[in-house]
């Protein structure tokens, strides 16, 4: 029998999967999603990276014992310690000073002999583990820490340094515990460097788990240790922002503006709050006037670029193309700006002006694959397959982030099926769709398999796409792929959904009438066949008059 032919025009070649766009916090500004980039994840970053900037450093380094205990602790001592002899005191100064020295090895021999005269003093197993550290012995550390813990479990010291270990291997639940722990017993112990770099711990921790209210808690106590800390101020207010106590954070927000005008970080977070509590005209002339405070291109740039996102939040797309545009004209090397202009120009329906956006981000920045495949997206949507190609092809050479790289990998492929060369195009379709589920990707996929003639894998991928996104499009090309896979009774029952969603569909009653001729249903089939020839589809006509198994 004779099937028809796949309908390649049927599929839109505008419509390009976008996995470019950013994704971090929730958007909360009226329950409206924010075009890509979210504006607020800016923020959510810059706490991330204050954080864990100070988290590294103190898990770098381990404290010293304090020279004094303070009063026992609500923690219960689970032996009995024995004090050190003045023989035994005079050992541990000598291992201390071996250990001072950079010599771990004499260090562990010394504080091991120790241990085994007096195994009930904390002293030689706190300094034994901090050897054991400094040997990269961290299992032997872990276990003389938690001897320490038993003998001392009033002092600070074991907990931290167990929650920097816990970090390190990754077990950050249990380092939020320990590190918890140690906040509360270090007051009274320790100075306020220390004690910062305790809560510091502490903090990361929290905001690796996303627990803003404890990190707000724990900033609030970091600003009592150092109250002009103007960055400890800062990060709070980032905290009570994240943890929907924005409003509290404008007091201190404003105070740290007073003190530092141009501070571009706090001017956005400002803004941020604002708009989060529905008032994005309020964030926008905070903008404004911080604009007039800094100087500095590459931060106007930010101030411009976050202006443009809330002036698209309002609907002004207008505005937010010239905003954006004047943020990388302040900083040519802002991709961001140049991206946003473009996608915004799109929303406006100004493909011309974006391309030529997109032109000019690709010569500010010739090795960001992103700025290449935003590029090449849209030069496919204008049916510049030649030029498209090229694009995402250099975009794979750039080393991709995996999202960008399956998103090349669909353009490229969707522009060389355009030019017939279906090979090449599945080869990069499937390794797009095994990176990412997306409707398009297997709908292309699907394409190009069946031009090769793949009828069970234009099946296989079309069925995918049409669980992902059932469109009447996907529809008909999976009950064509299935008709030349003599899979008759699967294509008909695809088939008789969509007549009935659309009875006028010409094409798909004519396809409904080859899947019953199939299976020696003419009666069926011809019934169908007068269906789609009084649509007027000539195929069908001549089907008619055609002689089963002809």
């Amino acid at each position: 029998m004779t099937v028809a032919l796949l309908s390649s025009a049927s599929a839109s070649a505008q419509t390009l999967i976008d996995t470019s766009a950013a994704v971090g916090i929730q958007n909360t500004l009226n329950n409206v999603a924010a075009p890509s980039p979210v504006p607020f994840i800016q923020r959510a970053n810059t706490v991330v990276q204050t954080v864990q900037s100070q988290q590294a450093q103190a898990a770098a380094q381990v404290t010293t014992p304090s020279s004094s205990v303070s009063s026992p602790s609500t923690a219960t001592r689970t032996v009995t310690v024995m004090p050190l002899t003045a023989q035994q005191q005079a050992a541990l100064t000598a291992a201390q000073a071996s250990f001072k020295a950079g010599n771990y090895a004499l260090a562990r021999t010394q504080y091991e002999a120790l241990i085994a005269q007096n195994y009930n003093n904390p002293e030689p197993h706190f300094g034994l583990a901090m050897t054991l550290l400094s040997l990269k012995d961290e299992k032997g550390a872990t276990f003389e820490l938690g001897q320490f813990r038993l003998l001392a479990p009033e002092r600070f010291e074991g907990p931290y340094n167990l929650g920097v270990i816990a970090t390190r291997a990754g077990r950050y639940a249990d380092a939020l515990s320990l590190y918890a722990e140690a906040a509360k017993l270090v007051p009274g112990q320790a100075g306020p460097e220390l004690q910062v770099q305790v809560w510091n711990a502490l903090a990361g921790e929290q905001l690796r788990k996303a627990d803003y209210a404890g990190l707000t808690t724990t900033l609030g106590a970091l600003q009592a240790l150092k109250p002009d800390d103007l960055d400890i101020q800062f990060r709070l207010a980032q905290a009570q922002f994240m943890s929907n106590q924005g409003a509290q954070a404008l007091p201190s927000l404003y105070a740290l503006l007073q003190k530092q005008p141009a501070r571009t970080e706090a001017i956005r977070l400002l803004a941020d709050i604002y708009a989060a509590q529905g008032l994005p005209e309020r964030a926008i002339r905070e903008l404004d006037a911080g604009l007039t405070q800094v100087k500095a291109g590459r931060d106007r740039a930010a101030l411009l670029l976050h202006k443009a996102n809330l002036l698209a939040l309002t609907g002004d797309t207008k505005n937010a193309v010239f905003s954006a545009q004047a943020a990388h004209l302040q900083d040519r090397s802002n991709v961001d700006a140049w991206l946003r202009e473009g996608q915004l120009r799109l929303q406006r329906s100004d493909r011309a002006g974006a391309l030529k956006v997109f032109q000019g981000a690709v010569q500010a920045a010739p090795r960001d694959a992103k700025v290449r495949v935003e590029l090449a997206s849209l030069q496919l949507a204008l049916k510049q397959y030649p030029q498209a190609a090229q694009n995402a092809a250099v975009a794979l050479t750039l080393r991709p982030d995996a999202a960008t790289q399956a998103r090349a990998q669909y353009v490229q492929g969707v522009a060389l099926y355009q030019r017939q060369q279906y090979a090449q195009a599945r080869t990069l379709l499937n390794s797009s769709a095994l990176a990412v589920r997306n409707a398009d990707v297997t709908l292309w996929l699907g394409l190009a398999n069946y031009a090769l003639k793949d009828y069970a894998g234009a099946a296989a991928a079309l069925t995918e796409s049409m669980k992902l996104n059932p469109t009447l499009t996907v529809r008909q090309n999976l009950a064509s792929a299935l008709l030349a896979a003599a899979r008759y009774s699967e294509a008909e029952g695809i088939l008789q959904g969509i007549v009935k969603d659309n009875a006028k569909n010409s094409d798909a009653w004519y396809f409904l009438g080859l899947s019953q001729r199939a299976q020696l249903r003419e009666e069926d089939a011809r019934k169908s066949f007068k269906v789609a020839a009084n649509l007027g589809n000539t195929r069908a006509q001549q089907a008619l008059v055609q002689e089963p198994g002809k």
